[in-house]
């Protein structure tokens, strides 16, 4: 089953949010699974992706050239952490998710920073966005 099969019987229990309906959403993500799973379940909350990208290069590339409203940031792309591009994202007061395959711990800095422990799920994302969005103005 493709995970567009998957995610869509997800999305049958979730509602899109005004909050995150149209959105544009940075994916920093390098699985080829879960890039692709990720892109699906935001577009079907109603947002729009920008990415994803599959590597360092490629985030600050679209972190620097591209417009979005909120990030969801794998801790770990290509074996690289992200730190330097979390800076990059509170300097531009953007808000982000961070998600990780592992329990591990992130420097203090970013501890308050909401996280998504993978597999997340569809309801994981629409929650963790609105908490980021809800607050944000378009």
């Amino acid at each position: 089953m493709s995970s567009r099969g998957s995610s869509t019987k997800a999305h049958a229990t979730v509602s899109n949010s005004p909050g995150i309906e149209g959105r544009r959403i940075l994916l920093i993500e390098d699985s080829p699974v879960v890039g692709p799973f990720t892109v699906d379940v935001l577009e079907e909350l109603g947002c729009k992706v920008v990415g994803p990208a599959p590597n360092l290069a490629a985030a600050r590339e679209m972190l620097e050239g591209e417009k979005f409203d909120a990030a969801m940031v794998d801790i770990h792309i290509r074996g690289e952490r992200v730190f330097p591009l979390c800076e990059m994202l509170a300097a531009r007061k953007t808000p982000f998710v961070l998600t990780s395959g592992y329990a591990e711990q992130v420097p203090d800095k970013w501890a308050d920073r909401p996280r998504l422990q993978k597999p997340y799920t569809i309801g994981q994302v629409e929650e963790a966005l609105k908490a980021l969005l809800d607050e944000k103005p378009r």
